[in-house]
């Protein structure tokens, strides 16, 4: 496994791979790696015989310098991970190399109307900040396929419609989200929970799954069962931050056509926020 830190580097090997003909499957993070990161590298080694992984916590899409600050690091752990999964390179570039001339004069990619919405409208900046990151390390690593996450579903859907748009050759591969036993959603961010708030976080899921039972029982007013939703995270210990009910496919309201809903949650357990999502069939 190469670790690879300047962007010429990186290139001259991605050329040497392209000259055999082999197919590259990227992974981008930020890091503090986990299982969930784990299946989206192995789902994208069962399409490409190449795997890059990148780490770079990027300060462009946190609005929150605390945030960023705070952000867990584990390279060292991250690095062990990544070579016993058979990652071919890793790229772990640093802020000045990626933004040579700082964030104010930086390029930026944004995609309208579904950057918009939902967390858009939470975290100013943030889904900007992830399509220019997502745009300059592929064109850095020219990738045939890469991996997302489905726990990011927002971000899926942008990062799809990005490549659409632009006309990237590169084909984006879906991974289902990974869950512990108890049905928490596998998260960088859960790292910050303390013992108690661990035996707490797992409620988010199943107020999320009885969510998910009550709309398919009803009509596309929904506000009952998302008021019920908030009282039982409330009750558990959560301060729920946002629990929208969309469209699957635009983000946007539920309307007469809509066949597949998607049940957004997000919400604070202490200082830790986590998200969770499910499609539900309508």
């Amino acid at each position: 496994m190469k670790i690879i830190h300047d962007p010429m580097l990186l290139r001259n090997n991605i050329k040497q791979f392209k000259t055999t003909g082999q197919e590259i499957v990227f992974i981008p993070t930020m890091g503090n790696l986990h299982d969930g990161h784990i299946a989206l590298i192995k789902e994208g080694q069962k399409v490409a015989s190449i795997t890059v992984v990148s780490i770079f916590v990027n300060p462009m899409q946190f609005n929150n310098q605390a945030d960023l600050k705070n952000y867990p690091r584990t390279l060292e752990a991250d690095y062990k991970k990544l070579e016993a999964a058979g990652v071919d390179i890793v790229f772990v570039p640093s802020a000045e190399v990626i933004y040579p001339h700082g964030l104010e004069t930086q390029t930026y990619i944004e995609v309208p109307v579904l950057s918009d919405v939902l967390e858009g409208k939470l975290r100013p900046g943030h889904f900007r900040g992830m399509s220019t990151i997502v745009t300059k390390l592929f064109n850095l690593v020219q990738p045939d396929h890469a991996c997302f996450g489905e726990k990011d579903f927002q971000q899926l859907a942008i990062i799809k419609q990005m490549v659409k748009d632009m006309g990237m050759p590169i084909n984006i591969i879906a991974v289902p989200i990974i869950r512990a036993e108890n049905g928490l959603a596998l998260s960088s961010r859960n790292s910050k929970l303390n013992a108690e708030q661990m035996q707490i976080a797992p409620l988010l899921a199943r107020v999320m799954q009885q969510l998910a039972g009550d709309i398919t029982q009803q009509t596309l007013n929904y506000d009952d069962s998302i008021n019920k939703a908030t009282q039982a995270l409330e009750q558990g210990g959560f301060k729920p931050d946002a629990i929208d009910i969309v469209d699957a496919q635009t983000l946007q309201a539920v309307h007469s056509e809509t066949k597949q809903a998607v049940i957004l949650m997000a919400a604070y357990l202490g200082n830790t926020r986590l998200i969770d999502n499910k499609v539900v069939n309508l």
